[in-house]
């Protein structure tokens, strides 16, 4: 298992400018943005055991932060049609 954390930026790196531009002109994808790295940020903390968590509660987390994942990607591929 890797400790890396998994950062949009890293997630999508074609991407960065169109994110940083949507997380200006669009609060509900800035409240996703922000949700995706609060979780991303309590994974690696768990993972690294800074704030250890049991396997159904990190298991939760990682659904929670794949979720975010989707949206924030469908809402990137949904500018490429506008």
């Amino acid at each position: 298992m890797s400790h890396t954390p998994n950062e949009l930026s890293e997630e999508f790196p074609d991407r960065v400018d169109q994110m940083s531009a949507l997380k200006q002109s669009d609060a509900h994808f800035s409240k996703l943005f922000d949700d995706y790295h609060e979780i991303n940020r309590a994974i690696h903390r768990a993972e690294t055991d800074v704030e250890p968590t049991d396997d159904l509660h990190m298991a939760e987390m990682r659904k929670q932060r794949l979720a975010l994942k989707d949206e924030i990607w469908a809402i990137l591929l949904a500018q490429d049609k506008v």
